[in-house]
């Protein structure tokens, strides 16, 4: 299976490209899907009318040829994330398709040295089955 890789970030609604531990690495994306309505163009976030920019904290997806809107959740909640990795156990290097889905996981904080909790993507790796997690980014 070879996963296409966007062109521009115009293409996703969610882009990374991480390094993990012991030579590890992933490359993550989810593209935008077509208007589910009109089917011409991609559903994305409303944009501020006086940058043109996309409002990151909108809480809807809105098709820009018809202008059907759609919740957040249940819009994300259809997508697949497109993952291209290398493990960092086996150093297996393929790709697979996960759901958009983030999900509570436990981690051990070292600069703070106490356990935390963050949203996630897991998937397995395809050859020795160790978890692999994509942490959502905390600031």
């Amino acid at each position: 299976m070879t996963l296409k890789e966007p062109q521009s970030m115009d293409e996703c609604i969610y882009f990374t490209n991480r390094f993990l531990n012991n030579d590890g690495y992933v490359k993550a994306w989810v593209f935008k899907e077509l208007c589910p309505k009109c089917k011409k163009s991609l559903m994305s976030k409303p944009r501020d009318p006086k940058t043109g920019r996309p409002k990151i904290r909108a809480d809807e997806y809105v098709c820009e040829s018809c202008g059907y809107k759609e919740e957040k959740g249940s819009y994300e909640d259809k997508l697949t994330c497109n993952v291209k990795y290398k493990c960092p156990y086996c150093k297996n290097e393929d790709e697979t398709r996960v759901s958009f889905e983030r999900k509570k996981v436990t981690r051990f904080n070292e600069e703070k040295q106490k356990k935390e909790s963050v949203e996630a993507m897991i998937f397995d790796c395809s050859k020795c089955g160790k978890r692999i997690e994509i942490t959502k980014n905390m600031k």
